[in-house]
């Protein structure tokens, strides 16, 4: 087959999963999360069957433990998160409120050398959408689980996502091996190299990245608690969840953190506090940088959070919700096929010219 047959066979067949993603996309979202659920919890379920546990059992023992944790865990910090973001919503305004007073000197004196001597428009405009963000917020966090779509959701996600992710797990190895069986026999070798550099890309995000997060929201939700600073829980929670995306998080969290505490502790002259909350942000990325992410994710296996992060606005905005937990496993195989094209690029003719042949790469280069 040539080349340009090989093009149009994965072209066709990306565009066949773009149209199968755009038709049922409304109900993908319990598949997508069953298979995400199996593809993090398989090992553990391959651990077990070298005990001689049979794969039935395995899955079956494994997905109880993980669901039982999660609802465990939703039962416990469920009520408090949720009142920590209805008080959060509405401090909004005053927040709001007092940062414009802070502001309001060097505004004018800015908007009087641009020759607009009244700020007043500039205010009004921020209340008013401060209010319009303060009214999203708690139509949202008072909504959830109303409404028709929004609930069949909620339903089809609770009853069909474990029983998709426990037949995903029971019958790993035979879907795996079923795909082996399918693939062309004289490209055999290198799709399934192409597949292991996938899986460990895939790895060590999902089970990595993941895991980094939720120690780190851990970290920071117990010790901005403990310091006293207002909604710290829900804040140091979102942070570390948010660390997905390696930095992204913790600046996120550092920002609304030290915009809270200023507002708390700044009256009151308890200057220290506010660079505790600093020095707890500091601290987690110095552990996530020298402990967490080595030991988690490893330093060449993982996904640059640049293309994480275009991966998953990308992903939400052209397929919303289900887009988002497509975008990191589309990721992972773009930056593996993007690598793959390129080493072949670099070893042809038409990078070389047809008359140099490609030089003999040195140890240094394959290092690299």
């Amino acid at each position: 087959m040539s080349a340009r047959h090989h093009l149009l066979f994965w072209l066709s067949a990306f565009a066949a999963l773009l149209l199968f993603i755009t038709l049922f996309a409304d109900i993908l979202l319990p598949f997508a999360l069953g298979i995400a659920v199996a593809y993090l919890l398989n090992p553990l379920v391959n651990a077990l069957s070298r005990l001689r546990l049979s794969r039935r059992f395995s899955a079956l023992l494994i997905l109880t433990i993980f669901f039982s944790a999660v609802l465990a865990f939703l039962a416990v910090l469920t009520p408090l998160l949720y009142k920590q973001a209805l008080e959060l919503a509405g401090a909004i305004p005053s927040y709001v409120e007092s940062a414009w007073a802070l502001a309001e000197p060097f505004s004018k004196k800015a908007l009087a050398a641009l020759g607009q001597e009244n700020g007043t428009d500039v205010k009004d405009l921020l209340s008013a959408h401060s209010q319009t963000v303060l009214d999203m917020a708690n139509r949202l966090l008072q909504g959830l689980g109303n409404g028709g779509q929004a609930a069949l959701n909620l339903i089809s996600v609770i009853i069909f996502m474990p029983v998709v992710a426990y037949f995903m797990m029971k019958e790993w190895p035979s879907m795996t091996g079923w795909v082996k069986d399918l693939l062309p026999r004289e490209h055999k070798m290198v799709i399934l190299d192409l597949l292991k550099q996938i899986d460990r890309k895939l790895s060590g995000f999902v089970r990595g990245q993941i895991s980094v997060a939720v120690l780190l929201g851990a970290l920071y939700a117990i010790a901005l608690s403990l310091i006293g600073l207002k909604y710290g829980f829900l804040i140091g929670l979102g942070a570390g969840l948010l660390s997905v995306i390696p930095m992204v998080g913790s600046f996120i969290g550092l920002v609304v953190s030290l915009g809270v505490a200023c507002f708390q502790w700044i009256p009151d002259g308890q200057w220290a506090l506010i660079g505790g909350v600093a020095a707890i942000f500091i601290a987690g990325q110095l552990i996530e940088g020298n402990i967490l992410t080595p030991k988690l994710v490893g330093e060449s296996v993982g996904l640059h959070p640049l293309w994480v992060f275009f991966a998953l606005l990308a992903g939400g905005s052209l397929f919303g919700i289900i887009g988002m937990l497509l975008a990191v496993p589309v990721a992972a195989v773009a930056s593996v096929l993007i690598a793959f094209g390129l080493s072949r690029y670099k070893d042809s003719t038409f990078y070389h010219g047809k008359n140099k042949k490609p030089a003999a790469k040195t140890q240094d280069d394959q290092k690299g």
